[in-house]
């Protein structure tokens, strides 16, 4: 099995009001050192969408436009063994301390899975009836097969609780 990985710290500040989780970063963005950073992941895509802000592949900006929308981001896995970048090759998790963070940072007001296995994880970590509403939202992964039109659709739905 594969050395094992570690998540990135949460990208949040006092001004958060949702906090978009994913599993763990694969082998691009961890090369990259960058949230989402493998090039056929549609997230940056369908962040800049819904916030009408014009692309950039320019990460610090990238980073200063979700800080600009109060959007926060981390992993619910902090260290796990992988091979590969799937998350059905994780083993031996551990998870990162979401509660603990949600309680440093209370203008959290929801919740944003990215994909099964964080959804799955996080209701696992906080329970399923956790005091702020918890969504699941469609994976941006490029091995998750939906098209880009009905991600971007069912991501709009962070659009109802920013400003």
């Amino acid at each position: 099995m594969q050395n094992r990985i570690s998540s990135f710290s949460p990208l949040i500040d006092t001004h958060s009001e949702i906090l978009i989780l994913g599993s763990i970063p694969g082998v691009k963005s961890l090369e990259k050192q960058q949230y989402y950073g493998h090039p056929q992941n549609k997230f940056w895509k369908i962040i800049f969408e819904l916030l009408n802000e014009e692309f950039t592949d320019d990460y610090t900006q990238r980073i200063e436009t979700i800080r600009k929308h109060h959007i926060a981001l981390w992993d619910v896995i902090d260290s796990c063994e992988r091979k590969g970048s799937l998350d059905s090759e994780i083993r031996n998790e551990e998870a990162n301390q979401i509660a603990e963070l949600l309680e440093e940072h209370p203008n959290v007001k929801a919740i944003f899975c990215n994909g099964g296995k964080s959804h799955k994880n996080l209701q696992k970590l906080l329970g399923k009836n956790y005091k702020l509403p918890i969504f699941l939202l469609p994976s941006t992964s490029p091995l998750h097969t939906v098209s880009f039109e009905k991600k971007l659709e069912e991501w709009k739905k962070i659009l109802e609780f920013l400003g």
